[in-house]
């Protein structure tokens, strides 16, 4: 299961879904079938569901429904769907899902509702099920049953200050190495600006560090067993923990997308390596659209082999409204909402979009949305959907690799010590099943 390449499996089909409708079932298709209903959907408070409820009145009009929505920061989100679903409650109809954190969690607890009948039988006939990511349909599947459908394909990629690297005489790393050596030069060319940030947030930071994990040549799990105490993984925990300590903000530790985005579109950083879906928050008000590169991770003695993941929209397993939460879902994964949101900067997981004349005017607009564009593409044909470790307890792990990143920020253990105590509580995990 250890990086498994995108571009291997899009070429994957879904042998369930044969079509997305019949003919008969698309002509009878009514957006009002469920007028007068009211759909609630806990969204996490990312750029994605920022940029899908800019048309939360679109939806209500088209169908007559009543959107309600439940939102929340990412860590709240996923503590009150924990809440309702634990109680077996209808209270939420519709959530958003990361199937590379917690897919097989959630499908082991029931907590998923089966999109496969409806996806086949009640679609609109321009919804075109065959026009998505089948990589991301595949990684939203589990025994056979789909358990959502993907709003948008994303990974971390490197925002980098061309101004200030003119400045300070920098080159556009080409290596990980490259990274470090800017930001040694940063720093003394101009104390004012943060040289690096990233995720140093215990359970946000396997996001990032993942990329550079497999960029060094490093592997979560090799012989069934937690492989962070090998020398590349060795080499990755020290080499994140490094940039962050040395050239990273005060409270790094405490980081996540929010605070970096933030840091970096004020201007006080010089690199960031945060998601892809942060281009639309980064970019807001201007200030940044003229002074910004936008790359994949600099490579490691690996290459470059990217994180590239996606958020789901899953109908709850509790809702007593399925189908029109069904109504919900395909209407925001829709090529028409996909391609608005593509224009916002969120990628879309329909391949298409990417020849769409609107948006190929939006890209050609600005040279750092030309370079985003390339970014998304290296994503999507070498990325790796490993984020943590492919085991049921996917979103536990993580805190075991954020706990060991934060124990080297904080000087609290040598890298031996970090990566040994956090293989032992790992092998418990794995150990689970």
């Amino acid at each position: 299961m250890s990086g498994n390449k995108f571009a291997t499996r899009v070429a994957v089909t879904i042998v369930a879904l044969a079509a997305v409708s019949s003919a008969a079932g698309a002509a009878d298709f009514d957006w009002k079938k469920f007028q007068g209903k009211t759909v609630t959907f806990l969204a996490n408070n990312n750029p994605v569901s920022q940029a899908l409820l800019t048309y939360k009145g679109d939806f209500e009009k088209l169908t007559g429904m009543t959107l309600k929505v439940d939102g929340y920061q990412e860590q709240q989100m996923r503590q009150r769907l924990v809440t309702v679903m634990n109680a077996h409650s209808d209270e939420v109809d519709v959530f958003m899902t990361l199937p590379s954190r917690e897919g097989q969690q959630f499908a082991a607890a029931g907590w998923y509702g089966d999109l496969s009948a409806m996806a086949k039988d009640e679609a609109a006939k321009d919804y075109d099920y065959a026009g998505l990511s089948q990589a991301l349909l595949k990684a939203g599947t589990f025994n056979g049953k789909l358990t959502s459908m993907p709003m948008n394909i994303e990974g971390p990629i490197f925002y980098y200050r061309t101004d200030i690297f003119k400045k300070c005489g920098v080159d556009k790393p080409a290596t990980i190495k490259d990274v470090e050596a800017a930001a040694q030069k940063i720093k003394a060319c101009d104390p004012t600006i943060t040289p690096f940030v990233s995720r140093g947030l215990k359970p946000a930071l396997a996001y990032t560090f993942s990329n550079m994990l497999h960029n060094i040549g490093g592997s979560y799990m090799a012989n069934g067993k937690s492989n962070l105490c090998s020398p590349q993984s060795k080499e990755a925990l020290d080499t994140y923990s490094r940039l962050l300590r040395d050239y990273g903000p005060p409270g790094v530790v405490n980081y996540s997308f929010q605070q970096i985005s933030a840091l970096y579109r004020t201007g006080r950083a010089a690199m960031s390596f945060e998601s892809s879906n942060e281009l639309r928050t980064v970019m807001e008000g201007g200030e940044r659209l003229k002074d910004t590169g936008l790359a994949p991770f600099p490579a490691g003695e690996a290459g470059q082999v990217p994180t590239a993941i996606g958020w789901g929209m899953a109908v709850s397993a509790y809702s007593k409204q399925q189908d029109a939460a069904w109504y919900f879902v395909q209407w925001a994964t829709s090529p028409e909402i996909q391609k608005r949101m593509a224009v916002q900067g969120i990628a879309p997981p329909r391949p298409a979009v990417a020849n769409d004349p609107e948006y190929r005017k939006w890209i050609d607009e600005e040279p750092v949305r030309k370079q985003w564009q390339a970014a998304l593409d290296v994503l999507a044909t070498k990325g790796s959907s490993e984020v943590g470790y492919p085991i049921v307890a996917n979103p536990e792990s993580r805190d075991f690799i954020g706990q060991a990143v934060q124990d080297l920020v904080l000087k609290q253990k040598t890298v031996d010590q970090a990566c040994a105590d956090a293989d032992k509580g790992l092998d418990a995990l794995i150990a689970q099943k």
